[in-house]
């Protein structure tokens, strides 16, 4: 990176970065988490730093960014509460911790299962959180590609999984 990028990213993050952890505060209200959230937004932008336009507005694409990823952890947080929740109460003897264990790598392994181009659709999307049209646009593929990728992993999964979908609706639905 040349030092006039290495000092506009070094003003742009002495600039931001407390704002930026007030607004994520707002969010997630949790300083430590907040800044832990925008310190993941810069590193992210200093990643892709040199291939990012010219004319983009970092003030507002880092505001988006933050607001997005706070909100992911708010989402995040929230389904590991319903989980913990779930693990706690609400599974019996059939559903034992062995159970869960067995059916998350019967889970990774049917997602690796898959074609290589529909994995990475069906993680981008699931696992990522991005739409399908941020999928198409960052895999160079149309919406309709992404909509038929997503289509057969979700039916090679259903297929794969068929002896864990009864768990699977009961964790769905918590």
């Amino acid at each position: 990176m040349a030092e006039k990028d290495l000092k506009s990213f070094e003003k742009l993050f002495k600039e931001l970065f407390k704002p930026l952890c007030g607004f994520s505060l707002k969010y997630v209200r949790d300083l430590d988490e907040a800044k832990g959230l925008v310190h993941e937004v810069f590193v992210s932008v200093w990643e892709k730093f040199d291939t990012l336009p010219a004319d983009i507005n970092y003030h507002s694409y880092l505001y988006t960014s933050v607001r997005n990823r706070s909100l992911n952890f708010i989402r995040d947080r929230k389904k590991h509460v319903q989980f913990e929740n779930v693990a706690e109460h609400e599974l019996t003897e059939a559903n034992s911790p062995f159970e869960t264990v067995e059916l998350e790598r019967e889970i990774e392994m049917a997602i690796h299962s898959l074609p290589e181009k529909c994995r990475m659709v069906f993680e981008l999307n699931r696992v990522e959180g991005l739409t399908y049209a941020q999928v198409a646009e960052k895999m160079s593929i149309s919406i309709k590609t992404v909509e038929a990728h997503m289509s057969k992993a979700l039916s090679v999964l259903r297929e794969y999984l068929k002896e864990f979908l009864s768990i699977l609706i009961f964790l769905v639905i918590l």
